[in-house]
């Protein structure tokens, strides 16, 4: 695999994917509660076909969701990092922060640390002016890494999925923003709360 950008931050290293990431993601996405707030878990398949579009993605672009280690262990315990959303909306086009990580990996501050570096790395690097992240209305454990990253919501933003049917239950969704003139104040206060 070729090298890339690779962030650290304190517990963690954001670096390009391994083929022997592949096992641990496929597991990862075939995890129904991992994928809750998804319309399906992923086949092995598609699941590998995710990490060959990541990769092509940081090929063309300079970022993507990186594959995210614990130092300490080297332990793989999913991805975070920046995309473009691949549909319409009244916020795009835009750049987003995502997360996915295993569930022994929840409740740690993993995400709300590796998206930290991630948008650092959107702001500093690729030089976008905002960053968004959304979710489904109910998912309340990203929401409120959303809220720990400092980022702004306003119910005004919240819109329909343009890739799930009408009536779907993960149909209606909230976006949080944040800006690259905000981010500094917001990292700096940030920093003396628990992730």
């Amino acid at each position: 695999m070729p090298h890339g950008p690779e962030l650290r931050s304190g517990r963690l290293l954001l670096r390009r994917w391994r083929d022997a990431d592949r096992d641990a993601f496929a597991e990862l996405n075939a995890d129904r509660e991992v994928m809750e707030y998804f319309p399906e878990p992923l086949t092995r398949e598609e699941s590998d076909a995710l990490v060959d579009r990541i990769e092509i993605g940081f090929e063309q672009r300079g970022f993507g969701f990186w594959a995210v280690e614990v130092v300490a262990s080297s332990e793989f315990i999913g991805f975070t990092g920046l995309a473009i959303p691949g549909f319409e909306a009244h916020f795009t086009p835009t750049v987003e922060v995502g997360w996915r990580l295993k569930r022994s990996a929840w409740g740690h501050g993993y995400a709300t640390e590796a998206a930290r570096a991630a948008i650092t790395y959107g702001f500093d690097e690729v030089r976008v002016r905002q960053i968004v992240s959304f979710t489904p209305t109910n998912n309340m454990r990203s929401r409120a890494v959303m809220q720990r990253l400092g980022m702004s919501y306003d119910p005004a933003d919240d819109f329909d999925h343009p890739g799930l049917p009408s009536g779907h239950p993960l149909r209606r969704s909230v976006l949080y923003r944040t800006s690259c003139d905000r981010w500094p104040a917001v990292t700096s206060s940030s920093r003396h709360r628990p992730g």
